[in-house]
Order: C-alpha cells, then structure tokens, then sequence
C-alpha cells in the first residue's frame, strides 16, 4: 500500500510542479521547469508516504 500511495503522490506533485512552471510562464523543459517537476515529485514522496501511515492505522 506503501508503494502504491508514494507512486500515485509522486506522479501527482511532479505533474503539479510542471503546471506550477507553466502557469509561471517556464518551458517545460528548461531548467526551471525541471526543478519545479523534481520539488513536486519530492513533495509527493513526502506526502504519499504521511498517507500510507495515516492510512496504515
């Protein structure tokens, strides 16, 4: 369930990171969309990992 829940959140924040760069007006594949994409994927792994234990109680 674990894997599953950090998979799902990872995809999640890493597409909101890229939506984030361009609403900020970033190529997707620049450098700073790039490192938007990676923060959102490092927040999901955070944030799927919290929902995993919540919901392993």
């Amino acid at each position: 369930m674990m894997k599953l829940c950090i998979l799902v959140c990872t995809t999640v924040g890493g597409l909101g990171g890229s939506l984030l760069a361009g609403a900020l007006h970033l190529e997707t594949f620049s450098l700073g969309g790039f490192a938007l994409s990676g923060v959102g994927s490092i927040v999901g792994v955070y944030a799927g990992w919290k929902l995993a234990r919540k919901l392993e109680e």
